[in-house]
C-alpha cells in the first residue's frame, strides 16, 4: 500500500545516520574502555580507595548506558521496520497511526543522540547546578519563578536525573525569591547550559482581582558541579561566611539551629547558598562547590584567564534581555528568541518539555546560527 511504502521510505532514510551515529559515539571505543574499568574493579585492592572507585564505578556505569541506549534505538527502528513490513503485507491501515508514532519516536531519539556528540565542552559532561532568581513584580514575579523551578524539576525526572533541592527561599505570599538545584546526570550541564537567562511569562495574574494582564520575569543561571578545579583558585580572606536558620522540610534539627550557609564572594559580589544538608559544615562544603562552580562557568563563559578578572555584573532581570517568552493570554505560545523554535503545548512545556527548545539550540550553535531576540 503507498501509505505504508511512503513510511518505509522515510524510515530507511534515516538508516545511514543511525549508522553514522555509531561511529560518532565512539561505541568501538567504549566497549574497549568498559573492558579496561572492569579489569580494574576485579582488582584485589580496587576498595583500598574508595573515591577512585567510585568513580570507576560511575564512569564504566555512564558508558554501558550510551550503548544501552544506542542499541535500544536500532531495536527501535527494527521493530518500526517489521511493524510497516507486517501491516503493508496485511494492508491494515488501521495500523498506520500507530507506525507514523513508531518512525517520529526512531527519528526524534536519533536527532538527540546525535545532538548529544555536539557535547564536547570541558565540563559538558558534569552535573549542573540551577539557580532560580525572581524579578521584580513581588508576588507575581515570585510564582512565575516556582514555576520554572517545577518545569525543571520534571525535566529532570523525565530523563533519569536525580534532582535534588539545595536552597530553597519562600516568597513573600506565593512561589519563591530563589532557588538551587542540583541536576545530576551524564550531559546535564551540557544539555542545560542552553536554559541561562531571563524568562518572560505573559498571563492574566491570578494574583489580580481585575483579571488584568501581567508580564513577569525571572532569571535561571546554570552552572556545572565543579569538586576540585585547579584553575580555580580562591583566597579564604576573599570569602565572607554567615548562617541561618534552614526553612521548610527537614525536621527540627534542621529548624532549631543555624545549619544553613550563605559565603559572599566579596571581589565579585557572587552569593551562594545551602540549607539542604543537617550540618553546618556540610552545608559549608556544598556552598563552596556551588561557589567554585559558578566562578569557573563564568571564566569559561568569558574566556577569562583569572578568577581576579571576573566581574560580579548581573543583568537586569526585565524585558530587552529574555532569551524565551511563555505566552498564556491571549493565545498560548512558548518561543525562544535565540532559534525561533516555538511551541503550541505550553501545558506539556512547563511539565518539562524542553528537548525541543534544547536540540534547537544546540543545532543551531553547532551551525553557528544562533540570534539575538529573534520576534
Amino acid at each position: 500500500m503507498l501509505q505504508f511504502e511512503e513510511l518505509k521510505q522515510s524510515l530507511e532514510a534515516l538508516r545511514p545516520d543511525l549508522d553514522d551515529l555509531a561511529d560518532a559515539l565512539g561505541l568501538k571505543g567504549m566497549r574497549e574502555e568498559i573492558s579496561q574499568l572492569d579489569e580494574k574493579a576485579a582488582m584485589p585492592d580496587f576498595w583500598n580507595d574508595t573515591e577512585n572507585s567510585q568513580k570507576v564505578l560511575q564512569r564504566s556505569s555512564m558508558l554501558k548506558n550510551k550503548i544501552a541506549a544506542y542499541e535500544g534505538l536500532r531495536k527501535e527502528y527494527d521493530d518500526a521496520l517489521a511493524l510497516i513490513e507486517l501491516a503493508d503485507e496485511e494492508e491494515d491501515l488501521s495500523l498506520l497511526p500507530e507506525a507514523e508514532a513508531e518512525v517520529k519516536k526512531v527519528g526524534d531519539k536519533l536527532e538527540t543522540q546525535r545532538l548529544s556528540t555536539l557535547l564536547s565542552g570541558e565540563y559538558d559532561a558534569k552535573n549542573a547546578i540551577l539557580t532560580f532568581h525572581a524579578g521584580a513584580g513581588g508576588t507575581e514575579a515570585q510564582d512565575w519563578a516556582s514555576m520554572l523551578y517545577r518545569m525543571y524539576c520534571r525535566w529532570g525526572e523525565r530523563h533519569g536525573y536525580k534532582v535534588q533541592t539545595l536552597d530553597y527561599l519562600d516568597g513573600e505570599e506565593a512561589g519563591l525569591k530563589s532557588a538551587s538545584i542540583l541536576i545530576g546526570g551524564e550531559n546535564a550541564y551540557g544539555f542545560l547550559k542552553s536554559e541561562a537567562g531571563v524568562h518572560r511569562l505573559v498571563r492574566i495574574s491570578p494574583f489580580d482581582a481585575s483579571g488584568r494582564r501581567h508580564t513577569s520575569f525571572a532569571s535561571l543561571e546554570v552552572m556545572p558541579e565543579i569538586d576540585d578545579d585547579t584553575s580555580v583558585q580562591i583566597n579564604p580572606e576573599d570569602i565572607k561566611m554567615e548562617v541561618y536558620r534552614a526553612s521548610g522540610a527537614g525536621g527540627q534539627k534542621v529548624n532549631k539551629t543555624s545549619s544553613a550557609v550563605r559565603l559572599i564572594h566579596i571581589p565579585t559580589g557572587i552569593v551562594v547558598s545551602c540549607q539542604v544538608e543537617r550540618s553546618q559544615y556540610q552545608n559549608r562544603e556544598v556552598a563552596m562547590r556551588m561557589l567554585t562552580s559558578k566562578l569557573v562557568e563564568i571564566k569559561e563563559r568569558e574566556h577569562l584567564n583569572k578568577i581576579e578578572d571576573i566581574k560580579g555584573e548581573q543583568k537586569e532581570i526585565a524585558w530587552g534581555s529574555q532569551i524565551r517568552s511563555y505566552v498564556f493570554m491571549p493565545y498560548t505560545l512558548v518561543k525562544d528568541h535565540r532559534t525561533g523554535y516555538e511551541s503550541g503545548n505550553i501545558s506539556a512545556v512547563m511539565d518539562g518539555d524542553l528537548d525541543g527548545f534544547i536540540n534547537a539550540y544546540l543545532k543551531a550553535q553547532s551551525l553557528g546560527a544562533l540570534g539575538e531576540n529573534i520576534e
